[in-house]
Formats: structure tokens, C-alpha cells, sequence
């Protein structure tokens, strides 16, 4: 019973938040996924499960991408952006996840 409120809570903070840009939109259109920045120690089963228990879908697989930060200045100073973890989820056939009507 505690271990899986230990699972359930791990799986809710997984996901960080979906990724809008141009590039999510077009993978989303042309190869049915969707893409989601999650937390850098997830693994492919994690993120899986996650994406099922918060929106009731079924997930065929989860491709996972890690992106280094930018070098940036700020004047004289060198820093870095943080290193970012994106997930590309692929859904099942006739799965949909609707951001809008998830958000209350």
C-alpha cells in the first residue's frame, strides 16, 4: 500500500510539462506524438506510466532525448542554460490527449 503511493507520487512528478513549439506541433501532426519536458533521472517506463495515469491513454512507445544547455554570456560573464529532458511519446491509434479540457 505505501510502496504504491511511493509509485504514484514519483509518476506525478515525472512529467515537468508538455513542449509547445513549431517542431512539437509539426511531430505532432505528422507522426501522432507528443512531446513533454521531463525530469532528467526518468526512464522510458516511468515516463510511460505517467502519461497513462494523468490522461487515460495508451502509449505505444516513448523515444528520449537529452538536450545539453546552451553557452550563453551575460556581459562578461560565461554561464549555461539548463540541461533539458524531452520526451517524444507515441500514442496508440485513435489516442488523443487534449490539453485543454485537461487543464482546470
Amino acid at each position: 500500500m505505501i510502496q504504491n503511493r511511493k509509485n504514484e507520487h514519483r509518476l506525478l512528478s515525472v512529467l515537468l510539462g508538455p513542449v509547445i513549439s513549431e517542431k512539437a506541433t509539426m511531430v505532432a501532426d505528422k507522426n501522432e506524438q507528443v512531446v513533454f519536458e521531463v525530469a532528467r533521472d526518468a526512464n522510458k517506463l516511468e515516463i510511460k506510466g505517467a502519461v497513462e495515469m494523468l490522461f487515460k491513454v495508451e502509449v505505444e512507445s516513448v523515444q528520449v532525448v537529452n538536450q545539453k544547455g546552451k553557452a550563453k554570456r551575460f556581459g562578461r560573464f560565461e554561464g549555461r542554460r539548463n540541461h533539458v529532458k524531452k520526451a517524444y511519446v507515441s500514442l496508440k491509434p485513435g489516442q488523443e490527449i487534449n490539453f485543454e479540457s485537461e487543464v482546470k
